[in-house]
């Protein structure tokens, strides 16, 4: 493809409006871009509008399978009145392209299925490679879960996940654990508050336990301690009343050193701790619950990785190695695979996703093709 070519499927995604759903319509275009190329793939339609996309290159090839990974959907627009213009238009202004998921991810998508096209072209590829494009990775994953239940992750040698890392190799992220607690009172009116059982009360002393929870989790070599918060909390629904029920909400990052099922273990034992002690009826409810990735960043494929998007970000920047405490599906396709060789890379930076304005870059986009292409070529010398 010609550089004009390459941006128009970037534009082309863009403009799909596919915030938490939609991906069938992504799926169908990059379907009908594959077939437009003589390449075959197949869409796993599910759902309301759901569905995830498979291209196999190569399959009857012996040997190793790489697979690229990368999303479908998009978060929401936050607010769209505050946006320099409609983000499913996108914008080019000098090297910046703005629009919904221009970083998160349409464009590693798009570099994903790009490289792939150019690389058939070429016929420089003889191994097998798996494309894997997924829906709902904002939002529970339904898509990575399919495709690790039908086991499309169960043979590969190594991943690489699109994410934006700016060209940088991400070799290691947090999981991400996503819980609820419930408490339960007795109503009264606000009057007689004696007589009742305030469940915000509950609450109250479970935050400020959890605190404290994780000061003493070992630290991990790469992630560091784990992170964890409460964002959210909900209790009461009139002033003179107090409350019967109450709930919050809270994340934690998990690491290899403390694991998501020690974090569980944690949160359980101390809803019973303040059941017991101060009685308070608390349950724990786990909503999500994604692992971390951690490759170690002397490992042969990430060496490799860093060497191919070197050399195609030769007159940009010099990428590096490093971390993040976000989350991809990587972490459903390692469940059964922990050891599976993982490292993300996309065009433009991770903070930009999610943001109003959201933009990528030309230059970091057409990078990144070339850094994918190298990284395939090398996967198999």
């Amino acid at each position: 493809m010609n550089k004009q070519e390459r941006i128009q499927v970037l534009t082309d995604l863009i403009k799909i409006n596919s915030i938490n759903g939609n991906e069938l319509e992504v799926a169908t275009y990059l379907k009908a871009l594959f077939a437009k190329h003589n390449i075959e793939a197949a869409i796993d339609a599910f759902g309301d509008k759901r569905a995830n996309l498979i291209m196999e290159l190569n399959p009857q090839a012996s040997g190793p399978i790489l697979g690229l990974t990368g999303h479908m959907d998009t978060v929401d627009l936050v607010n769209e009145a505050k946006w320099q213009s409609n983000p499913f238009e996108p914008k080019l202004d000098g090297d910046k392209l703005y629009g919904r998921g221009s970083a998160d991810m349409k464009s590693g998508l798009a570099a994903e299925v790009t490289a792939l096209i150019e690389l058939v072209e070429s016929g420089q590829v003889k191994g097998h490679v798996r494309f894997l494009a997924t829906a709902g990775e904002e939002y529970g994953t339904p898509g990575a879960n399919r495709l690790e239940e039908q086991n499309y992750a169960a043979d590969l040698a190594a991943l690489v996940v699109g994410e934006p890392t700016g060209g940088d190799i991400v070799y290691a992220h947090s999981g991400s654990l996503n819980y609820r607690i419930k408490s339960y009172g007795q109503a009264v009116h606000s009057s007689r508050p004696e007589e009742g059982k305030n469940a915000i009360t509950g609450l109250v002393k479970f935050y400020v336990a959890e605190q404290e929870l994780f000061n003493n989790a070992p630290k991990d070599l790469y992630l560091g301690k784990i992170k964890h918060s409460i964002t959210v909390i909900e209790g009461g629904k009139q002033v003179n009343i107090i409350p019967a029920e109450a709930k919050l909400e809270g994340n934690i990052r998990p690491t290899k050193a403390f694991s998501n099922e020690e974090v569980i273990k944690s949160l359980k034992a101390l809803v019973s701790k303040l059941n017991q002690a101060e009685a308070t009826h608390l349950e724990f409810e786990l909503i999500h619950n994604f692992y971390p990735v951690v490759t170690s960043p002397d490992d042969a494929f990430v060496k490799k990785g860093l060497a191919a998007t070197t050399d195609a970000f030769a007159n940009l920047r010099k990428p590096k190695l490093r971390i993040i405490n976000g989350a991809t599906d990587a972490s459903v396709f390692v469940k059964r695979r922990p050891d599976l060789p993982v490292f993300i890379l996309g065009p433009d930076k991770w903070e930009l996703a999610h943001q109003i304005n959201e933009y990528t870059t030309i230059s970091s986009y057409l990078a990144v093709i070339e850094a994918y292409k190298n990284i395939i070529l090398n996967f198999f010398e």
